[in-house]
């Protein structure tokens, strides 16, 4: 993988999810300060108004006003009634304007496949560049999980890893009620870190942005912040919100502190100037009491493509002298 494309992987992402019923929230999420938004057919949407939703979706990707962010949308499970409707109505109605699907539950291979071979069909159909429209896979059981490796080398449109926690938490029968939360009677380490990091190496291994799950109880913002920081911490690029109110909480989490931009930025211009002709053409240099080398440069484009991501301007300057 390239500096270039590992920099693109390592941008914030703060996805919106918003119900394909109602036509008030998918014109409402146009205008709200995520990165992301994916407008939803499967649990968000009753099993009545399906059909319904589908037509809203394709009104509201139709109608534009998402400017540069990602646009996806949440087809029901391969094993449902809906899913072959969900996508051939979609596509075909909205192609031109739809960046991924999202394949809810997806446990082994096959579902990609399913859906990749559709979407091929349908690209071409409608005059869409073979490959045009990602897939993004949301692993939410415990088989689904174990397959996470074939799944994610499996396929060239898949683009991205999520985890979704309520449904995943239901599969292994974890004694909780609230997602994300440590079950009562856990007193040692996380219920959650060999989950979130078996997703993000399978993720990382394929070159795959990696997604944390929503947090339900949308009017805790200490707890949306706790579960947050933790994936945040081990390197997932982003977060799903349910509610408008989550999204500057997961914005200013997955994006990196000023402090940290500007270091990033610093050791990035002092191991090129160092490494270079001009500098001594060293491997292995000092950026004040810290020493640097390639590994260091390496972390440093992670942390400066994030801040990049967000908007960050840098407020320190790179002195060779000092």
């Amino acid at each position: 993988m390239t500096d270039t494309t590992q920099a693109v992987f390592k941008a914030r992402r703060t996805t919106l999810a918003v119900p394909g019923s109602s036509t008030r929230m998918i014109e409402k999420s146009k205008g709200l300060n995520s990165d992301a938004v994916f407008l939803d057919l499967e649990d968000a949407v009753s099993p009545l108004v399906k059909a319904e939703a589908r037509l809203n979706i394709i009104a509201g990707l139709n109608e534009g006003g998402y400017d540069n962010r990602l646009r996806s949308v949440r087809i029901n499970a391969v094993s449902t009634q809906w899913a072959l409707d969900d996508v051939n109505t979609v596509v075909r109605g909205a192609g031109h304007n739809l960046d991924a699907i999202i394949l809810p539950k997806t446990g082994t291979v096959s579902d990609v496949q399913w859906l990749s071979g559709r979407l091929d069909e349908l690209e071409k159909e409608i005059g869409l560049a073979a490959g045009s429209i990602g897939i993004e896979v949301q692993i939410e059981d415990a088989l689904g999980l174990v397959n996470v490796d074939a799944i994610a080398a499996s396929n060239s449109r898949i683009e991205t890893l999520i985890f979704g926690p309520a449904d995943f938490m239901a599969s292994i029968n974890m004694r909780t009620l609230v997602v994300g939360q440590q079950p009562v009677g856990y007193t040692e380490g996380d219920a959650y870190h060999y989950i979130l990091m078996r997703l993000l190496i399978a993720g990382r291994a394929f070159g795959k942005q990696v997604i944390d799950g929503p947090y339900l109880q949308i009017k805790d913002l200490e707890g949306l912040a706790k579960v947050s920081h933790r994936s945040a911490a081990l390197g997932f690029d982003g977060k799903w919100a349910l509610h408008p109110d989550q999204i500057d909480t997961i914005n200013e989490i997955f994006s990196p502190s000023q402090d940290d931009y500007d270091h990033s930025e610093l050791i990035l211009d002092a191991y090129d100037f160092h490494t270079s002709a001009a500098g001594g053409a060293r491997g292995a240099v000092m950026l004040g009491s810290e020493m640097i080398d390639e590994a260091s440069r390496k972390m440093a484009l992670v942390m400066s493509a994030k801040g990049r991501a967000a908007g960050l301007v840098r407020t320190k300057s790179f002195d060779p002298e000092a």
